[in-house]
């Protein structure tokens, strides 16, 4: 949701909906921020949809003997009691015009029925909240240093995205610290490696990218430096079965498609590709499928089946080495 403006808030109910925590909260944020740009004295009112009835809605969104502008949220809008339904849709067919109402509904099919009915009213904007997937991880980055007036590279905002992982809270966080810690310059892989250098997730990901490459030393020079600092063993086997997933995917694909349709096929951003066709050059399919074998029985093994996941570890990169065609020194 862009930033709005007090006149897109006043008057109107904001419907946001949708799952996503973070997402939803920087909305609601948004309309009290507008509301109160317009009015810096403006009342913020809260509550949740079970402890609603017009009553209490009325007593929200009334003025106050300070002033009469006013922001409502009301949370949980799933739990709305059934007798407040009519209520509620009464109000939203003729809103106050110094009150922004805020409905925040979690998802899901419990009070879809009223939502369809909110969706219809002319007062209503509704922000959706959706969860992010795959490849929208780095665009929410990308987008997100674009507010900073920041730009990242492609290979930067996939780094980051492993280095913090899948949490829409933690890579804005790690955004706005990027922003301010270089002033604004142009975000590099090299950057964000060296900012980020010491994240789980990025350590797994490194020792994938050397077994993958053929790279036994390193990878092996990885792995104990990553089990030595507290790297869960799960994170490595998950960053290596990824790995070999794209790189099977990559190889089963239809032939001579353009590369952005092959990136949707193998699930992966367009820019990674190089870096698997590179890695292909070194493998059969053979290796590939007995490289996937390795690296799932050593997951059943550190996750019980095994005394010592160090030595299960060390033992899947070698194999997974080994299955290669024609590894590199």
């Amino acid at each position: 949701m862009a930033s709005p403006q007090p006149a897109d808030v006043l008057g109107r109910v904001i419907l946001v909906t949708g799952p996503e925590e973070f997402l939803a909260e920087r909305a609601v944020g948004q309309v009290r921020d507008a509301v109160r740009r317009h009015d810096a004295e403006a009342e913020l009112g809260e509550t949740t949809a079970d402890q609603l009835t017009m009553a209490t809605l009325g007593e929200l969104a009334a003025p106050s003997l300070f002033s009469s502008t006013r922001c409502v949220v009301v949370g949980r809008l799933e739990d709305l009691p059934e007798e407040s339904v009519t209520g509620m849709l009464a109000y939203v067919d003729a809103p106050a015009d110094d009150v922004a109402l805020v409905l925040v509904h979690s998802g899901g099919q419990k009070g879809s029925g009223l939502l369809t009915k909110l969706r219809k009213a002319g007062s209503v904007t509704e922000v959706k909240t959706a969860p992010l997937k795959g490849r929208e991880f780095q665009g929410f980055v990308v987008n997100e240093l674009r507010n900073h007036r920041v730009r990242i590279d492609e290979d930067a905002a996939e780094h980051l995205v492993r280095a913090i992982g899948q949490d829409t809270r933690a890579l804005a966080s790690a955004a706005s610290q990027l922003a301010a810690d270089f002033n604004g310059q142009p975000l590099s892989l090299s950057m964000v490696k060296k900012y980020f250098a010491g994240r789980a997730e990025a350590k797994s990901f490194s020792i994938a990218d050397a077994a993958m490459a053929g790279q036994a030393a390193r990878a092996l020079e990885e792995l104990r430096w990553a089990l030595d600092t507290g790297t869960a063993p799960v994170l490595v086997t998950s960053a290596l079965a990824g790995s070999l997933r794209g790189l099977a995917r990559l190889s089963s694909a239809r032939r001579g498609i353009r590369d952005a349709d092959l990136a949707q096929v193998v699930g992966v951003p367009p820019w990674k590709l190089r870096d698997l066709r590179q890695q292909a050059r070194g493998w059969h399919g053979d290796g590939l499928a007995r490289a996937i074998r390795v690296v799932a029985r050593a997951d059943a093994d550190i996750k019980g089946q095994a005394s010592d996941p160090s030595y299960a570890l060390e033992k899947m990169v070698l194999d997974v080495v080994a299955s290669r065609s024609a590894p590199t020194r």
